[in-house]
């Protein structure tokens, strides 16, 4: 299993041979590893002052893999656990290589070459034996919206028979001006989607290797809903997190008007903020966010110290899983532990723990729940819970135009149930107010668009005798 990296650092004026220090590797000094399964060198076939190439090559025992409990086969035979191509095609073993081998230059530092580790360079990638379920067309459609040339050719099942055809392998060569970390991490992601196999079990921490490898382009790609599905082993609830939070639709960056800000903020930032601006315009104390997900809007009241009592929400065990890992709950002091709670709890039935409070938020949530399901939603909340106040955010479907990675017709999500313009989100609200008792108003979340309006809409309820 080989995988070889090539520069030659024109425009740069300096010797190839730097490409060592992005590295993280001394191309006079061949250096191994044990990875599971077997052994990973990386050594360096040529390093001059013109070209320098650094190889990655697994040598890899099915055997040693079965041992580990790692090398189930996907054909459900027992010898197709001893038989088969981890020894000799790229995978996810081969990612695994990469990660432990340049685990610093994936995160972009060089300390002896700092403005080169921030640049993009020449760089020529080759694969001799990928997988690739889905040809050398899906090579393309992965590789090609990153700023690759693709050069992906299918494999002969046997070149002495052409009749054979082409096997499922394609020897993939990919060459362009890149960041070597951004290169690292679209390899560490597509090796193991290409292949649409993992040699280890997949759980909740793929999701958090997937958005930290994915930061600052998996959230724009095309193909995102496709990558996300194969790399967590097709488990929905793992490809939903990872898309929540690598902010998919929301992904686009709004300018900051203010001066001060140092970069731009993504809409889900923003949505987060101007909930809790509402929120301490309120002077709401006890809080809950129905379907809380992973935490984030969570974390950013628990930086309030005026709120009192914060409770989070989701039908989903798992999440409140991840959301207490995001939060590291566990270590929290005990003051901040004993001002927050997470319940398994449905926002479409009623639940008496979440009786009377200053607040309930459903930050991007409606658009989750069956149409026929909203009148128990209501229910829910503005009968059963009937807090205070009720803030209720959704996209603002006409918008939808101005993402230019959105196709014509698709919602933000795919778990998105529908998406509502402004006028039938105002006619919902206000249906909602006058048969439960509350006021309500509208409120922008982004920039707001003279066309479309903004990215995101905003109810404020107020139950009308405490308005009164």
């Amino acid at each position: 299993m080989l995988l070889t990296l090539t520069t030659d650092l024109t425009g740069f004026d300096l010797p190839a041979s730097d490409f060592g220090f992005l590295l993280h590797k001394n191309p006079g000094r061949p250096q191994r590893t044990d990875i599971t399964g077997g052994t990973a060198h990386v050594f360096y076939p040529e390093a001059t002052d013109e070209r320098c190439t650094a190889a990655v090559l697994l040598e890899i025992d099915p055997i040693a893999l079965v041992r580990a409990g790692r090398g189930k086969s996907s054909e459900g035979f027992t010898l197709g656990q001893y038989v088969n191509d981890r020894p000799y095609a790229a995978s996810s073993l081969l990612a695994v290589a990469l990660s432990k081998f340049f685990r610093t230059a994936m995160i972009g530092r060089c300390d002896a070459r700092p403005e080169l580790a921030a640049a993009s360079i020449p760089l020529e990638i080759h694969v001799p034996a990928l997988p690739c379920r889905g040809g050398t067309e899906l090579a393309e459609r992965m590789f090609a919206p990153l700023g690759w040339t693709v050069d992906a050719r299918p494999v002969p099942l046997d070149p002495e028979i052409p009749a054979w055809g082409d096997s499922r392998y394609v020897d993939l060569r990919l060459t362009g001006v890149v960041r070597l970390a951004d290169a690292l991490n679209h390899l560490y992601v597509m090796l193991p989607v290409l292949d649409d196999a993992k040699h280890y079990w997949v759980g909740s921490d793929e999701v958090d290797k997937l958005v930290r490898a994915g930061a600052g382009w998996l959230g724009t790609h095309p193909e995102k809903d496709l990558i996300s599905h194969r790399y967590l082993a097709h488990r929905r609830y793992l490809s939903d997190d990872a898309l929540e939070r690598l902010a998919e639709a929301d992904g686009v960056e709004l300018a900051d008007e203010a001066p001060e800000a140092e970069g731009p903020v993504s809409l889900a930032v923003e949505r987060r903020t101007t909930v809790a601006a509402v929120l301490r315009e309120l002077g709401a104390r006890r809080i809950v966010d129905v379907g809380c997900g992973e935490g984030a809007l969570v974390g950013e009241l628990l930086k309030d110290p005026m709120i009192g009592e914060l409770i989070g929400t989701d039908v989903s065990a798992r999440a409140l899983i991840s959301a207490k890992r995001r939060l590291h709950y566990d270590d929290l002091p005990d003051r901040q532990r004993d001002r927050l709670r997470f319940l398994q709890s449905s926002v479409t039935y009623s639940d008496e723990r979440l009786a009377g409070l200053d607040a309930a938020v459903l930050m991007e949530v409606i658009e989750h729940v069956d149409p026929p399901r909203l009148p128990a939603l209501s229910h829910s909340v503005f009968k059963a819970a009937r807090p205070a106040a009720v803030v209720v955010t959704t996209p603002n479907s006409e918008y939808n135009v101005r993402f230019e990675s959105l196709p014509a017709g698709e919602f933000r999500h795919p778990d998105h149930r529908f998406e509502w313009t402004r006028s039938e989100f105002q006619t919902w609200a206000g249906e909602v107010a006058g048969r439960y008792g509350y006021a309500v108003e509208f409120r922008p979340v982004g920039p707001e668009d003279p066309e479309v309006g903004p990215p995101t809409q905003l109810a404020l309820f107020r139950r009308t005798e405490v308005a009164a």
